[in-house]
């Protein structure tokens, strides 16, 4: 074993001795530099022990990667595409509370109103929009709003699915109790910013064509009016042809019985005559 000298040691010992003395030193003076002036030194955290060694990984050879390249598995495809296999689950979307109530206000507005016309918006503004509601309101026409989404589903399941095509953007419903088509179509034509695509009049569906040739013809009063007077013109037909037999039965009698009464006249006042002749005879 290596064998330290004694005077080696006792050197150690007193330089060991002079680092503790001069350490105790500099804390009492540390101490008190922190009583007087009143602040901490700062902490200082020190690390010890080894590094810690890090070993990087050394990149793969060139050739080593092709072959591993080459070497991979590919897994076969199926036959079949895995979306044909999977179903496909469509999202079933739950109506919320304010949909479901505007869902029954639309419900209320087909089965209450006998027109129901689509237009398309085509941006325009607030102030004459309220102008041209205004003016629909004189002849009892309303607008609404409604959404597309809300729209649709309802229309899905009902007659009126022939309707979907025209809920595609921004669109006004106009409605009405009853068919007026005319004072519609009056109003509207001022009005560029908004156009028609088609309507609902009575349960039967009309195109904007359709619309304008349903607007052309005449009131239910005068389709009335005409029905009535057309009846009672059959009827008074009816009346005439039946009663013409009778009538000119009873002008032959009248005739008859007035041919007759001349023949009896016309016998007897010959008889008077022939009477009268042989009285005369006789007296002469």
């Amino acid at each position: 074993m290596f064998s330290v000298p004694l005077s080696l040691c006792s050197l150690l010992d007193s330089l060991r001795n002079l680092m503790c003395k001069y350490l105790a030193s500099q804390v009492a003076k540390l101490k008190g530099a922190v009583c007087c002036k009143g602040w901490l030194p700062f902490q200082v955290v020190v690390r010890h022990g080894s590094k810690a060694v890090t070993r990087h990984r050394k990149p793969i050879h060139i050739l080593r990667q092709k072959l591993l390249a080459v070497t991979e598995y590919i897994p076969p495809k199926p036959a079949v595409p895995e979306r044909c296999i999977k179903p496909w689950e469509q999202d079933v979307h739950e109506p919320s509370i304010l949909e479901k109530l505007i869902r029954r206000d639309v419900e209320f507005t087909f089965q209450e109103n006998k027109m129901i016309a689509v237009f398309q918006n085509n941006s325009i503004n607030s102030e004459d929009l309220r102008l041209l509601r205004h003016r629909l309101m004189k002849h009892d026409i309303r607008m609404k709003f409604f959404p597309n989404r809300v729209m649709r589903s309802y229309l899905t399941d009902t007659k009126y699915k022939n309707l979907l095509p025209l809920f595609i953007g921004r669109n006004i419903i106009l409605v009405s109790k009853e068919p007026k088509t005319k004072e519609m179509l009056q109003i509207v034509r001022s009005s560029t910013q908004i156009s028609l695509l088609g309507a609902c009049i009575e349960d039967a569906l009309f195109s904007q064509q359709g619309v304008v040739k349903y607007s052309r013809l005449p009131g239910m009063q005068v389709i009335r009016g005409e029905v009535v007077s057309g009846l009672t013109q059959i009827t008074s037909q009816t009346c005439q042809l039946l009663n013409n037999g009778p009538v000119l039965l009873t002008n032959l009698l009248e005739q008859y019985l007035k041919q007759q009464s001349e023949t009896v006249t016309g016998q007897k006042e010959s008889a008077t005559t022939e009477q009268k002749e042989t009285q005369e005879s006789q007296g002469s």
